[in-house]
């Protein structure tokens, strides 16, 4: 009647502890809110915002190593240059080349003006001081006795005649048997070659005396002869046993014809023949070695070419 009582909820707790826990609960909420959720600086979220589109902007035009791409620059301008040295340097051998021919060419006009020893005695309608550019000269070394050697040749492989000139007119290709004279001069080996030459037109007279023992010389003296009377890319030697094929050649040679200082030719070994009485026997065989011992592989003379700077060399310094 006269006495208060204390409210109780319905689970027998008081009310007014009701009270005091959501209070509690509150602010312990807000002390952790604060703590662990700061709310950001707007100057921050600018930095942010603009880091952000600096990245976006990379993405869409990458950086350019400057130094790498000058880098790459210099390598590709020293190329440029060792490209352009070698041009020069090719330039100034061709120049080179081209000046010993003049040369050579000027020796054998003074040779010839001052009736000293003429090198060539007689080579069909061809002149001395006049040299036509051809594509090569193809010397064939004969002998007297080698008739029918010449004429298997030209039974052959060799054109005869109006097709010789043909070859020579439109293919730039001069084919001649190569011979000097005998010991006495004007004699019937002579005559007999005259009488040849006479018939095919095919033949090149040097100012040598023929002999097995002078073939190196001969040779020699071909080559300077070639060089003085046409104006050629390569130089052919030939013996007149070998037959050949010319489309073959002069393929092989086209695709040699910008290179400076050629040799083409073939390169043998064999072994060294001690026993006497047999073809082609080596009287020093001793020097080789043991018996049966081959000899060191070295270049055939059978059929050999040469570039235009090789025989004006030769020409030169025979």
């Amino acid at each position: 009647m006269g006495i208060s009582r204390t409210h109780k909820s319905s689970n027998g707790v008081s009310t007014k502890w009701v009270f005091l826990f959501c209070i509690a609960s509150f602010l312990l909420g807000v002390l952790v809110v604060n703590r662990f959720w700061d709310i950001p600086d707007p100057g921050q979220m600018d930095d942010e915002a603009s880091s952000l589109k600096k990245d976006q902007l990379t993405a869409k035009h990458p950086t350019v190593d400057c130094q790498k791409q000058e880098n790459a620059v210099q390598a590709g301008d020293i190329l440029s240059q060792v490209s352009q040295t070698h041009d020069v340097i090719m330039a100034l051998d061709k120049t080179i080349s081209s000046m010993e021919v003049q040369l050579a060419s000027a020796r054998a006009a003074k040779s010839d003006n001052e009736n000293v020893s003429p090198m060539v005695i007689k080579s069909g309608n061809e002149h001395l001081k006049e040299r036509p550019k051809v594509f090569f000269v193809m010397g064939i070394i004969t002998a007297f006795s080698s008739r029918k050697r010449r004429d298997s040749i030209r039974e052959t492989w060799m054109p005869k005649g109006e097709e010789l000139k043909k070859l020579e007119t439109e293919k730039g290709i001069i084919i001649r048997f190569v011979i000097g004279h005998s010991a006495s001069p004007g004699g019937v080996l002579d005559r007999a070659i005259e009488a040849e030459d006479e018939q095919h037109k095919d033949f090149l007279r040097l100012n040598h005396v023929e002999g097995y023992h002078e073939l190196s010389s001969k040779t020699q003296l071909y080559f300077s002869t070639a060089v003085a009377m046409w104006d050629a890319d390569f130089y052919i030697k030939v013996d007149d046993d070998v037959h050949i094929n010319l489309g073959m050649v002069g393929s092989t040679l086209a695709r040699h014809r910008s290179k400076p200082r050629v040799y083409i030719g073939c390169m043998k070994s064999g072994p060294v023949l001690a026993q006497k009485g047999v073809k082609y026997h080596e009287p020093e065989y001793w020097k080789f070695g043991e018996e049966g011992n081959k000899y060191f592989r070295h270049a055939t003379g059978q059929i050999y070419a040469i570039s235009k700077d090789l025989a004006t060399y030769i020409s030169v310094n025979r």
